[in-house]
């Protein structure tokens, strides 16, 4: 199959959730038999051949950033302005010169080549089929982000919103496979798109896995937030959070370390702020801080695929978040992960729990267990594959929208298939 993917930036280093999703998908597509040409923005910490060793061709070009005028009159919403011209050269290159069996917008940030693909679409003898690889419920995200926004950065975002409602309608309108990372956003994607189907596209999962750990005393009295801080909704989730529980968990002598990428100014503005939390910023391993943790946690609210709850599942870190932080993760609240309604009563959760052994260690080992054969990037790169090839027959082959999956492949019809 001749795929062009068209995606925000070369994913390596996977540095955050949308890198480490598209990373894997492109291999994973690759390893099931596509050939890809991808096309994306370059990022300085790499240097990309044209031709990797797997054979995926790779068109990136450098951004050169906007003016806040040109970026506000844009028709595009900011997630999906950023492009080169050297990507644009290449996609139209790509439509003139090959013929192509599909073409995936991986998530809205490749939504500013949608009109040249329809165009192209509709000139074509073979049109290819458009997948649409949603990261997000993006309409939802955005009303979210406005919601939150203060003064004039709330008038920008209102702006944004309906820019975005506008492309991500016309991406569901146009893909003939659209696909979502979460049962709850395949549930909105089916209403968006009057119950036509929608394919549950889980990520992967290919990093360590601890086979086995015991917290006892000798594990420090702390909780560990692993993950990138570059998303505005995440610093809101994050701040929130620190707000009501900070203090709560100094009170109670209990230690919080915040690891992951994050900018320096807006680090050290956190430091300033909540003096009582440990925040550490990137590290090349995140392993031996998450070993020096008795638990994790999800403080987002909002939904969407959290691969740090991989992370935490596999290196046996109990984990307790908010009720609607970790969609998509086989765990039940009280059993195999704490859910709570709240921050406040998220942080008092994690005093409750912190020194309870028996409920730590007989949590992460349910986590463990529900998670260890689903998440195989190998299979996920199949079953995209297959719906690639048939975008038509989606429903029959893995259940889509029908009165029984409400809207999504379930994660238990998807564990059937392998």
């Amino acid at each position: 199959m001749q795929c062009l993917w068209i995606t925000l930036a070369d994913p390596e280093p996977a540095t955050n959730g949308q890198l480490i999703y598209s990373k894997g998908l492109i291999e994973a597509a690759c390893d099931a038999g596509a050939s890809l040409t991808v096309i994306g923005l370059v990022r300085p910490q790499t240097k990309r051949p044209l031709i990797d060793p797997s054979g995926i061709v790779w068109q990136l070009g450098r951004e050169q950033p906007k003016s806040s005028w040109r970026r506000l009159i844009s028709r595009d919403p900011g997630a999906a302005a950023r492009v080169a011209p050297e990507m644009v050269q290449a996609l139209e290159s790509a439509l003139t010169e090959q013929s192509w069996d599909a073409i995936v917008f991986d998530s809205i940030c490749a939504g500013w080549a949608l009109d040249r693909v329809l165009h192209h679409r509709r000139q074509s003898a073979r049109p290819p089929h458009i997948v649409y690889v949603a990261h997000n419920h993006e309409i939802t995200v955005a009303r979210r982000v406005a919601r939150d926004a203060r003064g004039l950065k709330r008038l920008l975002k209102v702006i944004d919103r309906m820019k975005v409602i506008e492309l991500e309608r016309r991406l569901i309108a146009s893909a003939d496979l659209l696909t979502s990372n979460t049962p709850d956003d395949c549930r909105l994607f089916a209403a968006d798109r009057g119950n036509q189907p929608v394919a549950f596209l889980p990520p992967g999962y290919g990093g360590p896995r601890v086979a086995a750990r015991i917290i006892d005393a000798a594990v420090p009295r702390r909780a560990i937030l692993v993950g990138s801080l570059d998303w505005p909704p995440k610093r809101v989730s994050l701040e929130a959070f620190l707000v009501a529980g900070a203090a709560i968990l100094a009170e109670a002598d209990v230690g919080l370390q915040i690891v992951g990428e994050v900018e320096t100014a807006y680090l050290e503005k956190l430091r300033r702020r909540f003096p009582s939390v440990e925040f550490v910023g990137p590290v090349p391993d995140v392993q031996s801080y998450m070993a020096g943790a008795r638990l994790a946690l999800v403080p987002d609210l909002l939904g969407g695929f959290k691969l740090k709850g991989l992370d935490y599942a596999f290196n046996r870190l109990p984990i307790l978040a908010m009720r609607m932080g970790l969609p998509g993760m086989p765990l039940r609240d009280g059993h195999s992960i704490g859910l709570f309604d709240s921050h406040q009563a998220l942080a008092e959760g994690v005093v409750a729990m912190i020194d309870d052994f028996p409920r730590l260690n007989a949590w992460h080992e349910r986590a463990y267990t529900a998670c260890a054969d689903r998440f195989d990037w190998k299979r996920i790169g199949r079953h995209l594959l297959a719906h690639m090839r048939e975008p038509a027959d989606i429903k029959r082959r893995s259940g889509t929208v029908d009165r029984k999956s409400d809207g999504a492949s379930s994660p238990a019809r998807l564990a059937a298939e392998r």
